[in-house]
């Protein structure tokens, strides 16, 4: 086993290398990047993320990026490969593309950036002003709360919920719940979050829940049982959101996977045996059925952490990881964007290798490494 696990973690390695390999070609033909983003503000425009000039913002970026000068020096005709760069001084654009360290050959960043990344080094934000370990640092406590909550509660319905309808298949309750879960599943994520709101968070009926944030303006006030009433009141209904919107697949999944475990032959062998109906479903079926769950549990967390919380940060105005990621790739924060991309890859490959060991564990019939 521990050579299969060096195998695994020495993969790492060349898989990490060809995602930002991939990545970082592709974002160097996105239009709309940091130098024409700078290009528009100086000219009082905004670049939407098709890379087109959308209007008169007046916006500043609030970070270290200094804004240039027009150029008075007749350059209007000059030609430029940056879009809106008429008119500014040819020196002036070199400048924006040094600051951006756009002034190397492509071949020479994507290289700094490898080693840079190989010392968990990730530069600083182009447009915050920050470093961006520090900035994912900042971010990460709300995301970890939101992903670990509502994982927790997304197991602890839907693999019971999952096994009551496999052993239960065909009756009322099997037929009443596959409802639910089906109308759990076609309605988005954001119109829970919206309902909650409008029902229990002042919207017009209750107002038994906070709004806004993570916690209360008087937090570092209160006593410790104070903080933590605190926290666990203001993550109810950003976490029962996601919960809705995550229970359905994996309880259809769980279902699926006990109905075709029960009619294997072991389990009419177990039964001849004379073992009780709870023996063979939790002896037996249960650790077959939960490998198939076991198997989901990687993407399914880097989802929660990195994505699936987008659009509840947002609409509950939580400063996370999804919400980082999402402003970095619309203002083209380079920086931001391939650590995010260089974190939750390295995580997803770490928790894929975890989940190959807990299917040992959960049937130790199952042996890598002699495959």
């Amino acid at each position: 086993m521990w050579a299969y696990i060096l195998r695994r973690l020495l993969l790492i390695v060349p898989t990490l290398f060809g995602i930002l390999l991939i990545n970082f070609v592709v974002v160097q033909f996105a239009p709309g990047g940091p130098v024409e983003q700078m290009i528009a503000q100086i000219k009082g425009n905004a670049v939407d993320p098709a890379g087109r000039v959308t209007g008169d913002t007046g916006s500043e970026t609030g970070g270290s990026t200094r804004t240039p000068r027009l150029s008075d020096q007749g350059s209007t005709n000059t030609p430029s490969r940056y879009r809106g760069a008429r008119g500014l001084d040819p020196a002036l654009i070199k400048d924006l593309e040094k600051q951006f360290g756009f002034d190397k050959p492509l071949h020479v960043r994507f290289v700094k950036m490898l080693w840079d990344y190989l010392r968990f080094d990730f530069g600083d934000s182009f447009f915050r002003d920050r470093n961006v370990l520090e900035l994912v640092a900042e971010k990460l406590p709300v995301s970890i709360s939101l992903g670990v909550w509502s994982m927790l509660l997304v197991y602890l319905i839907s693999i019971p919920l999952g096994v009551a309808k496999a052993v239960r298949d065909g009756t009322r309750f099997d037929v009443w719940t596959s409802t639910l879960v089906i109308v759990a599943n076609a309605i988005p994520g954001f119109l829970f979050a919206v309902v909650l709101i409008v029902v229990f968070a002042g919207g017009r009926y209750l107002s038994w829940f906070p709004l806004r944030g993570l916690v209360s303006e008087n937090w570092h006030s209160l006593s410790l049982a104070g903080k933590v009433t605190d926290y666990l009141w203001h993550m109810v209904l950003p976490v029962t959101t996601i919960t809705l919107g995550g229970f359905a697949t994996l309880a259809m999944w769980t279902k699926n996977a006990f109905l075709d475990q029960i009619h294997q032959q072991y389990v009419m062998t177990a039964y001849a045996k004379g073992l009780s109906r709870r023996q063979v479903l939790y002896g037996h079926v249960f650790r077959n059925a939960m490998l198939i769950v076991i198997a989901g549990f990687p993407a399914e967390l880097v989802r929660m952490l990195f994505t699936g919380s987008l659009l509840v940060e947002v609409i509950f105005s939580l400063d996370g990881l999804g919400l980082l990621g999402f402003e970095a790739a619309m203002k083209r924060d380079y920086p931001v964007m391939f650590a995010s991309l260089y974190i939750s890859t390295l995580m997803g490959l770490v928790l894929t290798l975890i989940s190959d060991l807990c299917y040992t564990a959960v049937d130790p019939r199952i042996d890598f490494e002699a495959r």
